[in-house]
């Protein structure tokens, strides 16, 4: 087995490759790239000029690809208008282009931990088609407004020039919303930043508590990232969801959800974002009745819902494992294409029936596409693509979707086998998470790795806590097996 050191950059870049992804752009791209950044940036007015506005951006601490910024107001009769500026990445990266075809190909961005393999170059996602701190960005706005309740009255999407008065980070604005820590000096350097935060996490509150009324789930997930120095893991960090997160994550889902059905009031063919109705239901009922609770004989997410808000408040230490059961028994989401008209399959997890992806059209070729259809409706103008094209872009995407979370899952255990690597011999607690004739997995309490009892897993099943001895890692194909340790 595999416990030297090994180039854990290469090994990403090995991994995408061995996924069918492109990590070079190709030199025709390049000569795109080249000749976009000597014509320079496009600043004109497009329709509105809302450039006063405190505009800002929340994402991770390292992120420059930064496709959203949002805006709130309270109106006079209580009623909140949340503005969502989305990049216009479309003005750069026209259909047919070479960049374009490119991004058709690999169709999403891929954040190993290690490496990033960016759907569009980084000159263009990073800066040109980035919206920035400090710069003046055309843009897309979804504007929604919302009564007391958190329910979308009305909507209305238009072109617009932006500029990103604050970037901000979920760690540090996270921290400062729940009061534990300081005011990010991003949002204490721009008057007004401070009230416009606060109205921003009002509004989520709204947004939140009607998503949940209608059922829309809750996981608890334990998400570990490497921390890098020298081209090596220097440890493994968990991250911690939080209320910046929730502002985000509300205001994303209101604005697919506006954009889908903008398209459809236009006539518009659309591709959707879907969670089909699980298969699975018997089994995900067998698991809450092994908790006292009985679910509906039909698929219920209001139920199922419940059922995961009270296992959360009443086991929070065994419910990620819980969670991950649940998702992989509701099964990935997909793109679907839904002509005019058509009854909505929905998204089963949000409760929801209208939904497409629209907010991250630097990191994912069906923004970029939803876009097009977009701006095709809005002026009237032949539509891009038609039933077939969409189609097989929706199939191609949801393909290279699983196969990026493939590669972003094997990194993880890559990175947590090479800082494991000079561990071996020592004794973990940890908590059983699979256990079949394939195999049984423990993953550790106080350490975010998992890896499979190769020795002494007879007897044990999904839930029990155990101490096991690390036993071999191999770094390279990210594999960490484990000896239990006593009965």
């Amino acid at each position: 087995m595999t416990t030297a050191p090994i180039d854990l950059r290469a090994r990403a870049r090995q991994a995408v490759i061995a996924a069918g992804f492109h990590p070079d752009f190709p030199p025709d791209v390049l000569r795109e790239v080249q000749a976009l950044r000597e014509r320079g940036q496009r600043t004109e007015v497009q329709a509105r000029d809302l450039r006063a506005m405190l505009w800002s951006s929340i994402d991770n601490d390292t992120s420059r690809d930064l496709d959203q910024v949002e805006f709130v107001e309270k109106l006079a009769n209580g009623t909140v208008r949340l503005l969502v500026g989305i990049a216009d990445v479309d003005g750069s990266v026209p259909k047919g282009s070479a960049t374009d075809r490119e991004a058709g190909a690999d169709t999403i961005s891929v954040y190993t931990g290690v490496a990033t393999f960016p759907m569009l170059p980084a000159e263009l996602s990073n800066d040109m088609t980035s919206l920035v701190g400090g710069q003046d960005r055309p843009s897309i706005v979804i504007e929604v407004r919302i009564n007391d309740s958190g329910e979308a009255i009305g909507h209305e999407i238009y072109p617009a020039l932006l500029h990103n008065k604050a970037k901000l980070a979920y760690s540090s604005t996270g921290a400062w919303l729940e009061g534990r820590g300081p005011m990010p000096e991003a949002i204490a350097n721009v008057p007004g930043m401070e009230q416009q935060l606060r109205l921003q996490q009002e509004t989520c509150e709204r947004l939140r508590g009607l998503r949940k009324a209608h059922g829309a789930l809750t996981f608890g997930s334990i998400e570990a990232m490497p921390v890098m120095d020298g081209g090596q893991v220097k440890e493994m960090a968990i991250r911690q969801h939080n209320v910046a997160e929730d502002i985000i994550e509300s205001f994303m889902v209101t604005a697919n959800v506006a954009m889908a059905r903008f398209l459809k009031e236009k006539g518009s063919l659309s591709i959707r974002r879907v969670v089909r109705t699980p298969k699975r239901w018997d089994r995900i009922q067998a698991i809450a009745a092994q908790f006292g609770t009985k679910l509906p004989a039909t698929p219920d997410p209001r139920a199922l819902s419940e059922f995961l808000d009270a296992r959360k408040t009443a086991d929070p230490d065994h419910f990620p494992d819980l969670s991950l059961s649940i998702v992989k028994l509701l099964g990935p989401g997909e793109y679907i294409v839904e002509p005019a008209g058509a009854e909505s399959t929905g998204h089963f997890g949000l409760a929801l029936h209208d939904y497409t992806h629209s907010t991250a059209p630097n990191r994912r070729y069906a923004d970029l596409i939803t876009q097009r259809l977009l701006k095709a409706t809005s002026g009237k103008g032949p539509a891009p693509y038609s039933g077939e094209e969409l189609s097989a872009i929706a199939a191609h995407c949801t393909e290279r979707e699983d196969a990026a979370r493939k590669v972003e899952r094997l990194m993880r255990k890559v990175a947590a086998a090479s800082l494991l690597s000079q561990r071996i011999g020592e004794t973990f607690d940890g908590i059983i998470t699979g256990a079949s004739p394939k195999g049984t997995w423990v993953r550790l309490l106080k350490f975010p790795a998992e890896g499979r009892v190769v020795h002494g897993a007879q007897g044990i099943d999904v839930g029990d806590k155990v101490r096991v001895r690390l036993a071999t890692v191999d770094v390279w194909k990210g594999f960490i097996d484990f000896d239990r340790v006593g009965g």
